[in-house]
């Protein structure tokens, strides 16, 4: 399964990009991103692609603070319906909660994590390797949160401090400049603080009846990418739990919340079965590893669930006609 963004997100490099006078196109084709994709609503291109365009903008771009300028370019559109929910919030609190609540209208991976003491909340960038800790990307978030934050609260509000992992650069007094506040760099997290009294404010621009409006644009869209998604999902957490030889339909309903009638029912509207999934997944991998020659067929056998190599070699033989030992001696 490959993660994925929305693809109105990139819409704001494409934006820098065209503001130092790069023509974003080739560089987005080369990443495999259709263009055409940025302004098609629910559309979303692959993580992975997008981490790559963020190296590649930095290599092209003579600039080392160039995701400041997200805090000049960022539109509520950008963020799809969750932007719009965001400047209706009651407060900057409830915006946050609701990023929280729904980031996967925005990525498949959670990005952020919130902590708060009696004085402060804190918004830390999360990752799910270290490679997806790039700073450009970093520098862009962060502009981009301040810059939705500030829409919110007419332009007056500063952070407590903001921290970023990566070294000082030479142009870091564009960061005091923008944040108005103490930057730390070479620090632990990628952060941003704001005071209790500033994030429990009452917002001027709230607007509860539009805010639920968003909502239940954002809830629709995550059951439909939900069910075109489960299959995805099933496998993922299968290929995880093979090893284990516990792979049910039970547990894998277990490691994504959910009941394993429901996990039935919307497998089902996906066209598909648990066991079907489960036999794809198996097939798959019992090709690959055979060509790979780097385990012998037992343990290719547990490595894919089957308590008995017996078992292993029968189901093979159902998929592809012939043993796993004839299958490698051929592959």
């Amino acid at each position: 399964m490959h993660p994925t963004n929305s693809a109105s997100g990139p819409l704001a490099l494409w934006n820098i990009l065209e503001s130092y006078g790069i023509d974003p196109e080739p560089l987005f084709r080369e990443m495999a991103m259709d263009p055409a994709l940025l302004k098609q609503p629910g559309a979303r291109y692959r993580i992975d692609n997008i981490d790559n365009l963020w190296r590649k903008a930095s290599e092209v771009i003579d600039d080392p603070c160039f995701g400041l300028k997200v805090g000049d370019l960022w539109h509520p559109s950008h963020s799809s319906a969750l932007g719009y929910a965001w400047l209706a919030s009651h407060s900057l609190r409830e915006a946050f909660e609701r990023l929280d609540r729904y980031y996967r209208v925005l990525t498949d991976e959670r990005p952020m994590r919130l902590d708060e003491t009696e004085k402060e909340l804190t918004l830390t960038l999360i990752f799910s390797h270290k490679g997806r800790d790039i700073p450009e990307r970093n520098d862009a978030i962060m502009a981009g949160v301040m810059r939705a934050c500030r829409m919110n609260y007419i332009e007056d509000l500063t952070p407590g401090s903001v921290t970023f992992t990566h070294p000082e650069p030479s142009c870091s007094a564009r960061f005091f400049e923008y944040f108005r506040s103490p930057v730390v760099f070479e620090a632990p997290t990628n952060s941003l603080t704001l005071s209790i009294d500033a994030v429990d404010k009452r917002l001027p621009g709230s607007h509860p009846q539009l805010a639920e409006l968003a909502d239940q644009v954002m809830i629709d869209y995550l059951a439909k990418l939900d069910q075109n998604h489960m299959p995805q999902k099933v496998k993922a957490v299968i290929i995880d739990q093979l090893p284990s030889g516990n792979v049910t339909n039970e547990n894998v309903a277990r490691q994504l919340y959910m009941s394993s009638r429901k996990l039935q029912r919307q497998l089902q509207s996906a066209g598909t079965t648990f066991y079907t999934l489960l036999d794809e997944v198996r097939q798959d991998l019992a090709q690959k590893y055979l060509r790979e020659q780097d385990n012998n067929i037992t343990e290719i056998g547990f490595l894919l669930g089957f308590s008995e190599s017996s078992a292993f070699s029968r189901a093979f033989k159902r998929w592809m006609g012939v043993t796993p030992s004839e299958y490698r001696k051929n592959a």
